[in-house]
């Protein structure tokens, strides 16, 4: 659509800290099934993935059916620990996000979307505790579209807007969202806060890099001004 333009946000690692939350359940959905759980670091190293293809990363010993048990499991820990306190707690936003999302839904020319690994029900839990549901008038989640990095959420959430992939941007803390807004033909800017690291967003498309929601809007200027 001529004239706007689109800023679609990774969740886990980007707008919100749910690491603590994603191990534990990640924990307790393989000491459930009996299968030795990965080191953190590789549970980290999956955010982001659709959670069939993250617990073939991390059980790849496993026979498909015990993964598929894993991927059920992890989604009911994660329920568990989600209702057993507050959500807001569990998955906290990073410092600045919210007033990094408060100035882009201010403007008229910009619209605001989710592209995620997490379940819509995932999804639509964290913005409703965090009271971000009004503000994103696309998501894209994992239950619709084949994992990141391929690009089905990106080109999706512009059919929805009508939004022309050279006014968008995607923002996100994995290659996996680098990637995904690369095949989509969609500029990418990393997050330095997140579960990857600076160098591996580079390698894997970042225009930019930042390391505080602060330089969010000053990057984002610097973008538009090139296309």
């Amino acid at each position: 659509m001529a004239g706007l333009r689109l800023v679609l946000f990774d969740l886990d690692g980007t707008l919100i800290d749910s690491q603590a939350h994603i191990i534990a359940a990640m924990e307790t959905a393989f000491e459930a099934l009996a299968v030795p759980a990965p080191e953190r670091a590789a549970i980290l190293g999956i955010v982001g993935l659709s959670l069939p293809q993250a617990m073939l990363r991390l059980a790849p010993q496993a026979d498909a059916a015990v993964r598929a048990e894993l991927v059920e499991a992890y989604k009911q820990a994660f329920f568990d620990l989600r209702q057993a306190g507050d959500p807001r707690a569990a998955s906290p936003l990073y410092p600045g996000a919210r007033a990094a999302l408060d100035a882009l839904h201010g403007q008229d020319s910009t619209l605001l979307g989710i592209a995620t690994g997490k379940s819509r029900r995932g999804t639509q839990a964290v913005l409703a505790a965090h009271g971000l549901e009004p503000y994103f008038v696309t998501r894209q989640v994992a239950d619709d579209h084949p994992s990141k990095p391929h690009p089905a959420m990106v080109l999706a959430a512009l059919d929805d807007t009508g939004v022309l992939a050279r006014d968008a941007v995607m923002i996100g803390d994995t290659e996996y969202d680098m990637q995904m807004a690369v095949a989509a033909g969609v500029a990418a800017i990393g997050v330095a806060w997140g579960y990857h690291s600076v160098e591996a967003l580079r390698a894997a498309g970042a225009r930019a890099v930042i390391t505080h929601f602060d330089a969010l809007a000053p990057a984002l200027e610097a973008l538009w001004e090139t296309r």
